[in-house]
């Protein structure tokens, strides 16, 4: 047996560094990823989301009805965004996700609150995100306790103890709070996004390897086709999870379905764009790099925003400014919103449309850069 050699281990070490400098997509790895995960864990990740928007629809015009809409502002839980004129607005506000709470004051709201006749306003809470919910419906609920505190005063004032008004919370879509039904509908974009990004980036990548996607560049097909052809098999592969995950759902955990056809059809949109996506993003991923190595790096990279920016872990409103920019760019952010849309607030194509245009405005761009980059190093 030979003699341990120092020169001969710092020889294989050279080596190694060598080899690290030349493979630029591992390095990269090395040093962004714990920049990453320090971005995300230290900015990103917030459990307690404020400044969330809200609608207030105000029948009494007086100082008291006033006074009641600053508090909530104060709680800094919600930003009034949208003063809607008529409920049938207000709900559609809150069908599409645009707003997190609705605030209902009745006409006759100061005119009780003088005489004590059990004043009471509404609070409607978007409730398919507990989370979310949770410090919503707590910071409506406290407003009987110091939104009027110094407009009863004097003649006014109220007997020690007794509330002035009392504020009536609805969670909709999610009465009971039931985390799985937020979870289970995201897991579907999750597994979906996972799994196709990295299938479709490694196969194509193990073709440049073996030699045979030259072979078939060299036939009458065009860099399009091929991409068509060796992508479509894939979609019913998604299909075929999409099934099996929206099954499971409902006979496990009792996740509400989209209730009808409308439903059904703008929820197959969704899939459609958003899995056709995800394919389009791993062919792309397969033209950047070199091994199916480097293949799995990239797609593991690209679900970690996925996760975090996306509003699968974390409420997406309580994420700060430049993730939510991010996460826009993302598609499994849209799926989400189309997918819990339709199976818990019954949202139908009309409700979906940003997010399905945002969906078809990925694929565009991502089979684009697929196209231009599959002549450039394949043609």
């Amino acid at each position: 047996m030979k003699p341990l050699s120092l020169a001969r281990i710092v020889a294989v070490m050279i080596k190694e560094f060598t080899q690290l400098r030349r493979d630029r997509i591992t390095y990269a790895m090395i040093l962004v990823m714990p920049l990453m995960q320090l971005l995300l864990f230290g900015y990103a990740i917030n459990t307690d989301p404020r400044h969330l928007p809200a609608a207030v629809i105000s029948y009494d015009h007086g100082r008291f009805a006033n006074s009641v809409v600053a508090a909530l502002e104060r709680t800094t839980y919600v930003d009034v965004t949208h003063l809607p004129t008529s409920e049938a607005e207000m709900d559609r506000l809150m069908r599409r996700g645009e707003i997190s709470l609705a605030l209902t004051i009745p006409p006759d709201f100061s005119e009780r609150v003088l005489k004590g006749d059990k004043a009471q306003i509404l609070a409607e809470v978007d409730a398919t995100d507990p989370q979310a919910a949770g410090g919503v419906a707590a910071a409506a609920a406290s407003l009987p306790a110091n939104a009027l505190a110094n407009d009863l005063k004097g003649a006014a004032a109220r007997p020690t103890g007794a509330p002035p008004f009392e504020v009536v919370v609805h969670r909709l879509y999610n009465p009971e709070a039931i985390t799985s039904f937020n979870i289970v509908p995201g897991l579907l974009a999750l597994i979906l996004s996972m799994t196709l990004v990295m299938m479709t980036a490694m196969a194509v990548t193990r073709e440049v390897e073996r030699g045979t996607m030259e072979s078939l560049l060299s036939t009458p097909a065009t860099a399009f086709e091929v991409m068509i052809g060796k992508l479509a098999p894939y979609v019913c592969v998604g299909v075929i999870q999409t099934v099996i995950v929206l099954t499971l759902a409902r006979l496990l955990f009792d996740v509400p379905m989209a209730q009808t056809l409308a439903g059904w059809f703008a929820l197959s949109v969704g899939i459609v764009l958003f899995i056709t996506s995800n394919l389009a993003l791993g062919y792309l991923i397969s033209t950047v790099v070199t091994s199916q190595l480097q293949a799995m790096q990239i797609s593991m990279f690209y679900m970690m925003p996925s996760m975090f920016f996306s509003g699968f872990l974390f409420p997406f409103r309580g994420l700060p400014g430049w993730a939510q920019f991010i996460g826009e760019g993302i598609p499994i952010t849209h799926f989400l919103r189309v997918i819990r849309g339709s199976l818990l607030k019954g949202q139908v194509l009309g409700d979906m449309t940003p997010d399905l245009l945002a969906l078809g405005a990925f694929l565009i761009v991502v089979a684009t850069l697929t196209i231009a980059r599959s002549r450039t190093t394949l043609d």
